[in-house]
């Protein structure tokens, strides 16, 4: 459901007071840390932030020139909608968080502007077919990832379950008395049709959009761009998510109790007080485990997912995957791996990918047998990550070497 609400862009009887509330949730947010104490994402929102309640939406091309120092040629770049989205969803995880005051800075899609939205009633205000289409996504996704378990639930069953044993990364998960959630990393599709030649309609993922009610918003906002679609009521996970299953899943089964399994999408921080946590997935897909993750590694996602910064030396691992995979030519993708203890007490544990070979390439290397430096690191019970590069052609994982791993918080 959408919430009735009001969106105020400065004019009104109520401005000078709106304006104060604006100016308050600003702070509040800047305060909490949550889009950052420095770096691009908080330079963003004080972009937005410092343009005031009534301003004009920005431009891409004024965000990627004058944030990101992205001028000429380059200022219609991926970057400016890639943070766009990246502060959209820090903004909803604020309010998850902290809850509202009697409203909430929100981002719009397809608005590249800082409104201020007052606390309303819940409604409904979508027409009712749409609310038919938003209310199919939530079973159909519980179908596929109900089938998913269970062909993995079957597969461990049929190799007898106990022969796998858990290396010194996944032993404290396996005898932690608390059980497993497996968060599997998912992305949000929706169609487009023409009504006068429906033969023609199309799959669309749009990484601006990630939920019906994305969908719903950015229908509202840009009617002309987004008329013509519809929630089909489907996710999808990327083909390397069920290599890393299936190395995963015999290790994992030891644990007494049933492993979980849920979209990444649903992650939620109610998740980390009842379970042990377990990404599997892309980097791209991790949703709330973004968070969770990088605030306190020694590593940074680029400008886009496919790339990870070391903090502090700066170096960057890019995948070559996306400009080689067509060719017969060899590239590098990277797997991440980490282990660590949340503030609240629950065991967290990642296994992505930059790119598909990546994902895949890793797993089974951090199922098996470990070397010598990430079992140090894993039986030392503290937190560690590593970063391996995993030689690709067309999408096969050839070969893999460990570049780094090292303790963290």
């Amino acid at each position: 459901m959408l919430r009735n609400t009001t969106l105020h862009r400065g004019f009104g009887a109520d401005m000078n007071e709106t304006q104060e509330r604006f100016v308050r949730e600003v702070e509040r947010v800047r305060d909490s840390g949550l889009v950052g104490r420095s770096g691009r994402l908080r330079e963003l929102f004080d972009f937005l932030a410092d343009r005031g309640l009534g301003a004009e939406p920005a431009s891409q091309a004024e965000i990627a020139e004058t944030v990101f120092g992205h001028g000429g040629s380059d200022a219609d770049d991926a970057t400016a909608r890639v943070y766009i989205h990246r502060l959209r969803k820090r903004l909803e995880q604020f309010y998850e968080r902290e809850g509202t005051l009697g409203g909430r800075l929100v981002l719009p899609a397809g608005t590249y502007a800082l409104l201020f939205e007052e606390d309303g009633t819940e409604a409904e205000s979508l027409p009712p077919a749409r609310r038919r289409r938003l209310a199919l996504w939530p079973v159909l996704l519980g179908l596929v990832f109900a089938v998913v378990v269970a062909f993995l639930v079957g597969r461990v069953a049929a190799r007898g379950g106990g022969e796998h044993e858990a290396n010194a990364i996944w032993a404290p998960f396996v005898e932690s008395e608390r059980p497993i959630m497996l968060a599997i990393g998912d992305y949000y599709i929706f169609g487009e049709i023409d009504p006068m030649r429906p033969e023609d309609g199309r799959l669309i993922r749009d990484f601006s959009i990630n939920s019906p009610t994305d969908l719903a918003r950015a229908q509202e906002a840009d009617p002309e761009r987004y008329g013509a679609t519809g929630d089909m009521g489907l996710n999808y996970l990327p083909f390397s998510s069920a290599y890393a299953l299936h190395a995963l899943m015999p290790v994992l089964a030891q644990h007494p109790r049933p492993v979980g399994v849920m979209p990444a999408s649903q992650l939620s921080r109610a998740t980390f007080r009842e379970y042990n946590v377990i990404y599997v997935g892309l980097l791209s897909g991790m949703a709330l485990m973004e968070d969770v993750n990088f605030t306190n590694s020694a590593f940074a996602i680029g400008e886009n997912y496919d790339e990870l910064i070391e903090v502090e030396t700066g170096r960057r691992y890019i995948s070559g995957e996306a400009l080689s995979l067509p060719t017969r030519g060899y590239y590098r993708d990277y797997g991440y791996i980490s282990r660590f203890r949340e503030p609240g007490g629950a065991l967290v544990a990642v296994v992505a990918g930059e790119r598909d070979t990546g994902l895949r390439g890793l797993a089974p290397l951090v199922a098996g047998e470990l070397p010598e430096r990430l079992q140090q690191l894993g039986s030392a019970g503290d937190g560690f990550e590593a970063l391996y590069e995993i030689t690709g052609q067309q999408g096969a994982d050839l070969g893999a070497k460990l570049v780094t791993a090292q303790g963290r918080p």
